[in-house]
């Protein structure tokens, strides 16, 4: 079961595979939830939901945003359904389960802050630019005079940290374009320095593999809990590697994206195990192969 907001409703959605095998995703309730969204109101109205479908004794796992309110609502649940005697799975240990993407988003955002003076620079630059289509033609002409390809700027959406990743990774493209266009607008004054570009460019080497990985784990047309367990351990193998590297703005990247992971991903990787353990590929080889490398406890976990 997975639990998403919008404004003052509540979305319950739920995904199944049927008898032909293909992936079904059905909304399962769309509810009102008056405000404020108070961990206790959203477990009242998930409770009204649960006990609603007569599934109480049926619920393994609830996913939701990692937000405060969000993790009182599951712990109130819990507590309610423990005081009501009915039966969890595993004793409620994977019952509260963390968006996945949206730990992702966390961790990269907070990575993102190393470098935030240069990310404003690029996205007032792309702002002044857009904002004219007279500048936009001179950008373009000069882009066209150094052979570059015809591609777009692109002005993110600070909530999606993938689309930092996109406007930063398209206006490197334009890097030699910057400094020639302030020659002719002198109202322009966005240039990052020689070596601001070179910091977007790691950065943009970095986060590529985790833009790869919030793709994969975010398909909505294919089944996706068996892939989570191997995404989870690409990410905790780069971090470990990035986090000894010698540039000291993408160390302290990876350092603050690891202490996001390893607080985050603790029961949950039990979750993911499970999923890969389902997919006839993978069986127990890949709990083995992943569980040392992103577990503390890695041999509680698999036994």
């Amino acid at each position: 079961m997975e639990v998403g907001q919008k404004i003052h409703y509540m979305v319950v959605t739920g995904h199944f595979i049927d008898g032909d095998w293909k992936l079904q995703k059905r909304v399962l309730n769309f509810c009102y939830v008056p405000p404020l969204h108070s961990g206790v109101v959203i477990a009242d109205a998930l409770y009204k939901c649960i006990t609603g479908w007569g599934i109480e004794n049926k619920v393994a796992s609830i996913t939701v945003d990692n937000a405060s309110n969000n993790d009182l609502a599951l712990k109130n649940l819990q507590g309610t359904f423990k005081l009501l005697k009915k039966k969890l799975l595993f004793d409620g240990k994977l019952f509260h389960v963390r968006c996945c993407a949206h730990i992702l988003n966390l961790m990269v955002q907070d990575g993102l802050s190393v470098i935030g003076g240069v990310i404003e620079c690029v996205r007032e630059a792309v702002k002044y630019l857009v904002a004219s289509e007279p500048r936009l033609i001179q950008f373009s002409e000069i882009a066209k005079q150094l052979q570059l390809p015809s591609k777009k700027l692109i002005l993110d959406c600070p909530t999606r940290w993938n689309s930092a990743y996109l406007m930063l990774s398209a206006a490197l493209e334009f890097k030699d374009v910057f400094p020639r266009y302030s020659e002719r607008d002198l109202s322009f004054a966005y240039v990052p320095s020689y070596d601001e570009w070179e910091k977007v460019e790691r950065v943009c080497q970095f986060l590529e593999i985790f833009n790869d990985v919030t793709n994969i784990i975010s398909g909505s047309e294919y089944p996706t809990s068996n892939l989570f367990l191997t995404e989870v351990w690409r990410i905790k193998e780069i971090l470990d590697k990035i986090i000894e590297d010698s540039d000291d703005c993408i160390r302290l990247m990876a350092i603050r994206k690891k202490l996001k992971f390893d607080k985050y991903w603790g029961e949950s990787n039990l979750l993911m195990g499970l999923g890969a353990i389902l997919d006839p590929r993978y069986k127990m080889v890949l709990p083995r192969f992943c569980f040392p490398v992103i577990d503390n406890d890695p041999q509680k976990k698999v036994s």
